[in-house]
C-alpha cells in the first residue's frame, strides 16, 4: 500500500495535461449523427436539487471506439478492462506537416522515424497522431474542411501503419485527434473506414478526437481515460488525460 501511495505523491507532482474537449451541441460530430440534447429536469431554486437529461450518440466528442464498433463480435465498453485505461504513451508529432498538408498520411516510416529518435515504441502502449488538427475545434468548417467539390480533406493512419503498429510493436491502443482514422480522401475512395475496420477487428480500441496532444512529449508520459459502464455499448465519451514529465513545446 505504501508503494502505491508514494506512486500518487510522485504523480502529483508531475505535469498533467487535458486531453478531452468540452462537450456541447455546437462541436463538430459524425454526420450521420445528431448533436447533443440536454434539458433541464429539475433546478436547487424550484426543486431542491439540479438534474439534467442528455440525449447523445455514443461516438461523441472525445470518445472510446470499442472493438465492436465496427466489428461483430468483438468487445463491448464493458469488456474494457481497468488495466487497458492507463498506458504507456508515446505521441507521434506531424503538426508541421499535416499544417502543410491537410491529406497527410502517417506511414509506416514515419514509425520507424519516430523510433530512430525516441526509441522503439513498446508493447502494450498507447500510440497518439499529433495532427494539430484540434486546434480547428472553434470551427466547423475548418474541422470538417469540405472542398467545393464536397470532398473533405482531413490527416490520418496509413493501413501499413496500423498493421505495423498492431503486428510488429504490440500496440495496445491508438488515438487522433480527427473524426476518423483514416484520411478523408481514403474514406471516399475506398468506400469504407479500412484503417478503423482493421484496427478494432484486433479487438483493441482507440479514442478518436483528442485536444492537447502538442503539449505532450514524444515518449516519457502515460495516459489515462476515465471511462463509463454501459453494457454492449459499442465506446463512450471518455475524459482522457496525459501525466507526463515535462511539457512538449506548443506549435501555433
Amino acid at each position: 500500500m505504501s508503494q502505491i501511495l508514494d506512486s500518487i505523491k510522485i504523480l502529483k507532482d508531475k505535469k498533467w495535461i487535458d486531453l478531452t474537449h468540452d462537450v456541447t451541441d455546437s462541436i463538430p460530430y459524425f454526420a450521420a449523427f445528431s448533436p447533443l440534447k440536454e434539458t433541464t429536469l429539475f433546478t436547487v431554486e424550484n426543486d431542491g436539487f439540479l438534474a439534467k437529461e442528455y440525449t447523445v450518440v455514443s461516438q461523441y466528442g472525445t470518445h472510446l471506439d470499442a472493438p465492436v464498433h465496427f466489428a461483430e463480435g468483438k468487445r463491448s465498453l464493458q469488456d474494457i478492462a481497468l488495466d487497458e485505461l492507463v498506458l504507456p504513451l508515446y505521441v507521434i508529432h506531424k503538426e508541421d506537416e499535416v499544417r502543410q498538408n491537410s491529406d497527410y498520411l502517417l506511414t509506416v516510416q514515419d514509425i520507424l522515424d519516430f523510433e530512430t529518435e525516441f526509441g522503439k515504441i513498446e508493447a502494450g502502449s498507447f500510440v497518439a497522431f499529433s495532427s494539430g488538427w484540434s486546434k480547428k475545434w472553434g470551427d466547423k468548417e475548418a474541422f470538417y474542411n469540405i472542398d467545393e467539390n464536397g470532398q473533405a480533406h482531413t490527416p490520418g493512419w496509413s493501413l501499413e501503419a496500423l498493421k505495423f503498429l498492431d503486428r510488429e510493436r504490440g500496440v495496445h491502443a491508438i488515438g487522433h485527434e480527427t473524426l476518423d482514422t483514416d484520411r478523408a480522401i481514403d474514406v471516399t475512395e475506398n468506400k469504407d473506414i479500412v484503417g478503423e475496420r482493421y484496427w478494432l477487428s484486433q479487438d483493441k480500441y482507440q479514442v478518436e478526437v483528442l485536444t492537447n496532444l502538442e503539449q505532450v512529449p514524444s515518449a516519457g508520459s502515460a495516459i489515462l481515460l476515465g471511462l463509463p459502464k454501459f453494457k454492449d455499448a459499442p465506446g463512450f465519451g471518455v475524459r482522457a488525460f496525459a501525466i507526463t514529465e515535462y511539457s512538449h513545446l506548443k506549435i501555433d
